[in-house]
């Protein structure tokens, strides 16, 4: 017969890490549940810190969370996990929310468009916070009423309902776009334009025709097309072949549409840069995989997803959100140039 298998040693408690760093169990709580500045001082929470690893002391999550009524659970809503920049943005809020002991689910609307099912039988009981894309915003439609904390990415910071925003320099970055094809000598401009009706989108729209507006000369048509190759290939295409002036440069609100554009020139008998300039948004993978690569906005996804969540902890915390607007920058690539003489 085998004898019974002798119980290990008991499982450290904060008792017991309070004893051997000489402080309460409410600083212990305090240090370990990251909420100790402003409460105690530097050198008590690093002694709390080193107790903690010497003893081999883990936290009971599932008993704070029950006391707390947390699942530590966060929502990411995008419109569509093929999309690479949304990948990205998952990337830095997964990596902010396991330094924090969270979890996120995604949640992406169908297709990237209209409302998606409740994830969850109940919403209020299964998540902490949503953290949403602009461009998913009617897939929020399943979670109304769970009076979880919402926080929104690239959306209008005019509108109301959110308890925190993260928003891009998007206006900017389109500005950038703008100098640097005047800059060129580029006068005649088709704005390739997403058909998705949402703020990110209407603030490209609005700069373009800003910056425009303030030299002379300058002119510009708007065409939409879905955020597809072919459907930009198809869109920039037919105004390529459209009578009159041929447009010098076109202006694309992502670089899916540019790619489209790309191809729309080519079989329109255009060459690249050199019949037709192009710009891209995003800065996607496809930017350098195009030939010639991409004149784009590089917008820092990942950055995106890290202070989404980093502002969702802060509202559950009852902290102010980090605020400002995180900047964009122009990276000129090969499918710009001088326009034709």
């Amino acid at each position: 017969m085998t004898s019974p298998a002798r119980p290990g040693p008991p499982r450290p408690t904060s008792r017991d890490v309070a004893r051997a760093a000489g402080v309460s169990q409410a600083t212990v709580s305090l240090v370990l549940g990251d909420k100790w500045r402003g409460r105690v001082s530097e050198s008590t929470a690093d002694r709390v810190r080193d107790a903690a690893r010497g003893l081999g002391y883990r936290p009971n999550l599932a008993a704070r969370n029950l006391r707390l009524g947390r699942t530590r659970t966060a929502l990411l809503v995008v419109p569509a996990l093929t999309n690479e920049f949304f990948a990205r943005v998952y990337t830095g809020a997964a990596a902010v929310a396991a330094e924090h002991g969270f979890g996120v689910v995604l949640y992406p609307s169908p297709d990237g468009t209209g409302p998606a099912r409740d994830p969850f039988p109940s919403a209020r009981a299964a998540l902490d916070g949503v953290i949403a894309s602009s461009m998913a915003a009617d897939a929020l439609d399943a979670l109304h009423g769970a009076d979880v904390p919402l926080v929104m990415l690239d959306s209008d910071p005019s509108a109301p309902g959110p308890a925190a925003r993260v928003n891009l320099e998007i206006g900017d970055g389109m500005r950038q776009v703008v100098r640097h094809l005047l800059a060129l000598g580029h006068r005649r401009f088709l704005h390739l334009a997403s058909a998705v009706d949402t703020w990110t989108f209407a603030c490209r729209a609005d700069a373009l025709r800003e910056e425009l507006r303030r030299t002379p000369g300058t002119e510009v048509r708007t065409v939409t097309a879905a955020l597809d190759v072919r459907a930009g290939r198809d869109a920039a295409e037919r105004a390529l072949g459209e009578p009159g002036p041929r447009p010098t440069a076109i202006v694309c609100d992502d670089d899916i549409l540019a790619a489209g554009a790309c191809k729309a020139a080519r079989r329109s008998g255009l060459r690249v840069p050199d019949d037709v300039s192009v710009t891209g948004f995003d800065d996607l993978a496809l930017a350098t995989a195009v030939e010639p690569e991409l004149t784009t906005v590089r917008l820092p996804a990942v950055q995106v997803g890290e202070r989404g969540m980093a502002a969702l902890l802060a509202v559950l915390d009852g902290r102010p959100a980090e605020p400002g607007s995180l900047p964009v920058r122009l990276v000129v690539r090969g499918s710009t140039a001088p326009p034709p003489a």
